[in-house]
């Protein structure tokens, strides 16, 4: 069983869908923690409806940015990571981090990336750009996090058809519907051991 905390600023869907799919014996691993850098934030509440430990920890209530990156690191040695799954983080996770955990954080982004990523794109941010840009097709990319924002070697894209009456919400839910099953996948097969990123920064996928 893999030891595994979300972070997460937002709602938390992604989060619940994770959690519902560890619940239905689809994933080996356990949610030991969700780190949530927002006090108001509703994903808070769908973790206290699982029992799931909460640790706010925001950069904005350190005086030094070491010692918000020091505590995180502690906190996540402390619940023996072995996955961070990033759902909805509006936070750059520090380079400190990542180099740490490397080929152990995922990060979902709702369009097909190298496209419409970056610091600012998140959430209906997204839709809109995509809508105004008149692509035909969206998506999600899931992939490993690098000291760049959505950027790290890509795991699994899936496309979706655009409309042509297709609004920023339509468009959501139909990449909501997307991520809430692949999300749960993609974390499956890593606490399976069987998504591996190489030496050279390839993504290996076994069956």
């Amino acid at each position: 069983m893999k030891n595994i905390v979300v972070f997460a600023s937002g709602s938390g869907s992604n989060f619940e869908a994770i959690q519902k799919s560890i619940l239905e014996g689809e994933i080996k691993g356990k949610i030991v923690l969700l780190i949530c850098n927002k006090r108001d934030a509703y994903v808070i509440k769908r973790a206290e409806k699982y029992k799931i430990p909460v640790k706010i920890l925001s950069e904005k209530e350190f005086e030094q940015y070491d010692d918000y990156v020091n505590e995180l690191i502690e906190t996540l040695e402390e619940y023996k990571t072995d996955l961070i799954v990033l759902a909805g983080y509006l936070r750059k996770v520090p380079d400190k981090v990542v180099k740490r955990y490397k080929g152990k954080i995922i990060n979902i982004h709702p369009a097909l990336l190298p496209e419409f990523g970056g610091k600012g794109m998140y959430g209906m941010n997204v839709h809109r750009k995509v809508l105004e840009s008149g692509k035909k097709v969206s998506g999600v990319t899931i992939h490993f996090v690098d000291e760049e924002y959505d950027h790290g070697p890509i795991i699994v894209q899936e496309k979706v058809k655009i409309d042509e009456d297709e609004t920023p919400e339509s468009l959501a839910e139909k990449i909501h519907k997307i991520e809430h099953r692949l999300y749960p996948w993609v974390i499956k097969k890593l606490c399976e051991d069987k998504i591996k990123l190489t030496e050279k920064n390839e993504v290996k996928i076994y069956d």
